[in-house]
């Protein structure tokens, strides 16, 4: 108990810890840890530049001896930036990353040490791959994996290592991470959506993929994290009766951020910009305590990285400042939880945003097409995408507060909803005009006018949201992997794009003239995924029968929202577009059943251990305080009602904390017994989960009566305001 005073005191002695802004402007200093184009000419010859070049733009395969030249010329660059060790930087299954750092130092065989770095190192290690999740595809006796340089996102250093971006995959070729197939769905997408393109513009040759994530977070004092043992290894706080205050006035949303934490953000941003992390905004979220940065957006594979980067380096950042970063989805009861917002869109290598409305008839055409092959492909696949983003810790989030349902869905917003009820009822050479405000007037398929560029409001409450320009997957989660929604996205959008293709020229065959052909399979596909578009309210509970009723997903345990990627729509479109293989998506599917049992089980343990070990001697203390008052009491013969009922209010507390404790201990063992990971996970949903709410509501409410001085973990109003 006085552990937790002289935390609490540490927090409110802690002060901003001086960072002094640099000397130049960040235009100076921007990507200077990074072996990006410019470092690329100083330090390469012209043939390996040039091919390089060719390596990332085109990707035109990079001989040995060029390999060796690159590798010449980035251990020079790391040298002289003061690097001395080198890492293969990839991201494993654990939804993290991981590195290996090996020195540039190798003995010369004279006694001495030389500098050396070649570029089969550069190109190629072998990590053990036994060691990370892998579903089954490596046995503990199998080691080998290998990690495979990615050229198109550049190396660069932090602290004194040079970080080479890296696939990784297992001795037998199978993807164990998560940049190989987010490769491999970019490409499909390119390759399908170029071919659409051709029906509009013949001079696009590729269509990238574009990534804008919204970083959401939340930051404690660290002398208070480390007496509360469910942050500390959970990540979230098991038990903790909400603030008096908390986010209910809005007051720290938008707000003036905090000494402390801006200068923590400072520190934070100027470590991003020279790594090339281009953040662009900061702000306060809603709930106190909770911030948000976002960067510009970038092509997807490059943008996921630094979001990896940044979730690594903001760590370490947050501890020279005295606080602990929180990116678990839901860290508090009853305020709003964290996501990691992603703003997806497709653009040609001509400069053209595809979820971009034009300025010509065909332009808009383009656009159109696009735009309902997304939500026809959301509609096909939505039980799918919400595997996605589901893990056990974004379950705490989906539904809650502000965070979207568990239900996905596309918000389109009155304007572009408007255009397609017209186009799926209308003939081609119907007039559409819409109203003085929005003027926009379509007359016939090929005659599609201007769409303003906002033509939608922003629905808060939508999972999958078209925001004028791009889609907002709100649904991911703070603690996600980008990769994995987009790699989701890109799949199916790839697949839609590609039937979409043959369906329109089969009707062009027929002699149906090109526009015409569009319009008809457009209005086919618009009729086909009307049950996805919802623009109402994603919370209320009309919405959720509504959505059963239309057919949508509406699963909520995690365990069996995870079967969605095996299911045989799934199998067959990640195999058509050359992302997945059935032997990865079944490992990849037994260690989110596997993850998810872990985490609850961890979760379990800790919950039981504090309740027996810190709250259960905490109520007994206080109870045998209010015993001795009531006896010294009755011996003046003074009533004491209250006391007794409050003493009888602990004991069925603490009685109750002890059996439920000891219930769920005992399911827990049931279902350790259980060897298949998907009816372990289950079970551990089903049996063990369910204790937590029960337990974390009697603690709860002897928080609220029991003693200050004897309560021994900081409260909600002593971790949600920084001082």
């Amino acid at each position: 108990m006085l552990l937790r005073f002289k935390m609490v005191e540490a927090a409110l002695n802690h002060r901003a810890v001086d960072v002094k802004a640099p000397s130049s402007r960040p235009s100076d200093y921007f990507g200077e840890k990074v072996f990006g184009r410019n470092v690329m000419r100083k330090y390469l010859d012209k043939r390996t530049y040039e091919a390089l070049l060719s390596t990332m733009d085109n990707g035109t395969p990079l001989s040995l001896e060029l390999a060796d030249s690159v590798a010449a010329g980035m251990r020079q660059w790391a040298l002289d930036n003061g690097a001395d060790h080198y890492t293969h930087w990839f991201q494993p299954l654990t939804g993290g990353t991981a590195e290996k750092h090996d020195s540039f130092s190798d003995p010369d065989g004279k006694g001495l040490v030389i500098e050396s770095f070649s570029g089969k190192v550069l190109a190629q290690q072998e990590p053990d791959a036994s060691s990370f999740p892998n579903g089954g595809i490596r046995n503990t006796f199998e080691a080998r994996g290998y990690s495979a340089w990615d050229p198109t996102s550049p190396a660069f250093i932090v602290d004194t290592t040079l970080c080479i971006p890296t696939v990784f995959i297992a001795y037998t070729g199978e993807a164990l991470d998560y940049k190989v197939p987010l490769l491999r769905s970019m490409s499909a997408v390119d390759k399908a959506a170029t071919a659409v393109c051709h029906y509009f513009d013949k001079s696009v040759s590729h269509v990238k993929t574009f990534l804008g994530w919204e970083q959401e977070f939340f930051l404690v004092d660290e002398s208070l994290w480390a007496v509360r043992p469910d942050l500390v290894l959970t990540g979230r706080t098991l038990m903790g009766h909400e603030s008096a205050k908390n986010q209910q006035l809005e007051d720290h949303y938008f707000g003036a951020i905090p000494s402390r934490v801006i200068n923590f953000m400072r520190d934070l941003e100027y470590e991003s910009l020279k790594l090339g992390i281009p953040l662009k905004t900061r702000h306060n979220e809603v709930a106190p305590n909770q911030f948000e940065l976002a960067p510009v957006y970038e092509e997807a594979n490059l943008a996921n990285d630094h979001n990896q980067l940044l979730m690594t380096i903001m760590d370490k950042i947050a501890r020279r400042h005295h606080f602990r970063v929180l990116l678990h989805e839901k860290p508090f009861k009853g305020i709003n939880g964290s996501g990691k917002h992603n703003n997806w869109s497709l653009g040609t290598d001509t400069g053209v945003n595809l979820f971009s409305p034009g300025k010509t008839p065909s332009e808009n055409l383009q656009f159109i097409t696009f735009l309902v092959n997304v939500i026809a492909a959301v509609y096909k696949h939505n039980g799918l995408l919400k595997a996605s983003i589901m893990s056990a810790t974004n379950a705490h989030r989906l539904g809650a507060n502000e965070a979207p349902p568990a239900i996905i869905s596309a918000f389109l917003g009155a304007q572009i909803s408007s255009i397609l009820d017209k186009l799926e009822r209308s003939a081609s050479d119907d007039a559409i005009r819409f109203d003085a405000k929005n003027v926009l007037k379509m007359s016939g398929v090929a005659q599609i006018p201007s769409i303003l560029l906002d033509n939608t409001d922003r629905n808060r409450t939508s999972p999958f949201a078209f925001t004028g320009n791009r889609f907002e997957f709100r649904a991911v989660g703070s603690s996600d992997n980008c990769a994995e929604a987009i790699i989701t996205l890109c799949s199916a959008a790839a697949e839609q794009l590609t039937e979409f293709k043959i369906n329109v020229d089969a009707r062009i065959e027929k002699g149906v003239k090109k526009d015409r052909a569009i319009y008809e399979e457009l209005k086919r596909l618009i009729k086909s995924c009307k049950a996805v578009h919802f623009d109402g309210n994603g919370y209320s509970d009309e919405w959720k029968q509504e959505a059963a009723k239309r057919g949508l997903d509406c699963e909520t345990s995690a365990p069996k929202i995870f079967d969605r990627y095996l299911d045989s729509a799934s199998l067959k479109m990640f195999d058509k577009t050359g992302v997945f293989n059935k032997v990865e998506l079944e490992a990849r599917t037994e260690v989110k059943w596997e993850t998810y049992t872990k985490k609850i089980q961890i979760e379990a343990r800790v919950l039981g251990d504090i309740t027996m070990n810190h709250i259960i001697p905490v109520a007994s203390k206080y109870e045998a305080v209010l015993l001795d008052k009531a006896y010294k009491m009755k011996e003046l013969g003074i009533k004491f009602d209250s006391d007794v009922e409050l003493i009888r209010d602990i004991q069925l507390h603490t009685s109750a904390l002890q059996k439920l404790v000891a219930d769920m201990v005992d399911a827990r063992r049931v279902a350790n017994r259980i060897e298949d990971q998907r009816e372990k996970a289950i079970k551990y949903h089903d049996t063990v989960a369910v204790y937590f709410d029960e337990i974390r509501d009697h603690i709860d409410k002897m928080e609220e009566v029991i003693d200050d001085q004897l309560w021994p973990l900081p409260k909600y109003r002593e971790l949600l305001f920084i001082r």
